[in-house]
């Protein structure tokens, strides 16, 4: 999970337990190691952008919030998810989370969903707007805000399990 302070405490803590609870090493960078706070609550960052290896992970998840303004403005973390989108790996975004995409370049073609306000970013940016709790596009799952996250984690538990058999074990 790549985040920044600010983050919307729903969509990092939702994804962050459910895929431990699938058994999936789940690892959390920031702009440094140690503390990063969200709206209420904080998490401990094992990586700085810095020290993110995108080859050793097998997926990248992007909360929302504020954190992804900060994100977005970081070249390291900005390059690491576009390894994720260049080897379609899964990349799962929620909220605000998808403007590291825009910033990225990302979404050209692309359908996909996110937090109303930055609805004309996207379509700026060359993607489709579905207003759905999910849209998948290949290895792009995106979601609107913490309402969905059931249906979000689903997606992103399909994309990463396969029956009992996992096919990823860390993200």
């Amino acid at each position: 999970m790549i985040t920044a302070p600010g983050y919307d405490d729903y969509e990092m803590f939702y994804p962050f337990f459910r895929l431990q609870e699938e058994g999936v090493d789940v690892e959390v960078a920031s702009v440094e190691r140690g503390e990063v706070k969200g709206n209420y609550f904080t998490i401990q960052a094992a990586l700085s952008y810095q020290d993110i290896k995108p080859e050793e992970y097998s997926a990248v998840i992007l909360p929302g919030g504020s954190a992804p303004e900060t994100v977005r403005m970081y070249p390291e973390a900005v390059k690491a998810v576009g390894y994720f989108m260049d080897h379609g790996l899964p990349v799962a975004a929620i909220c605000h989370g998808l403007q590291t995409l825009i910033t990225l370049g990302a979404l050209r073609g692309k359908n996909c969903t996110c937090y109303a306000s930055i609805k004309d970013d996207i379509i700026n940016a060359g993607a489709s707007y579905t207003d759905a709790a999910v849209v998948i596009d290949n290895n792009l799952i995106t979601s609107r805000y913490p309402q969905d996250l059931p249906q979000f984690m689903k997606a992103i538990t399909e994309h990463l399990i396969v029956g009992k058999e996992k096919t990823y074990e860390k993200a």
